[in-house]
């Protein structure tokens, strides 16, 4: 399930305030990463996705979590794929 707008090959535009909950798992390298408009709203995620947050480039406050970290943007960003399974936030 992917909703968000493509604005390439390999990326797609964030809203504004999203709000990205990352899961990783310890035995593999593939976690998930779920992606809703606003930390706010309990609206449906707008994505998710198998793989890694790698590096986030954007303001935004990273928290950490039992099972991962939630990524609270604070301006608009884009979401690339960097490689395989492996995202970064700029």
């Amino acid at each position: 399930m992917n909703h968000l707008l493509e604005i390439g090959d390999r990326s797609w535009r964030l809203p504004n305030h999203a709000h990205l909950v990352v899961y990783e798992r310890e035995e593999s390298e593939r976690g998930l990463l779920t992606i809703y408009d606003c930390g706010a709203t309990q609206g449906p995620p707008k994505a998710q996705l198998l793989g890694t947050l790698e590096t986030v480039e954007a303001d935004a406050v990273i928290e950490p979590t039992p099972t991962g970290r939630v990524v609270s943007l604070r301006e608009g960003a884009t979401l690339e794929r960097a490689d395989k399974d492996r995202y970064r936030i700029v």
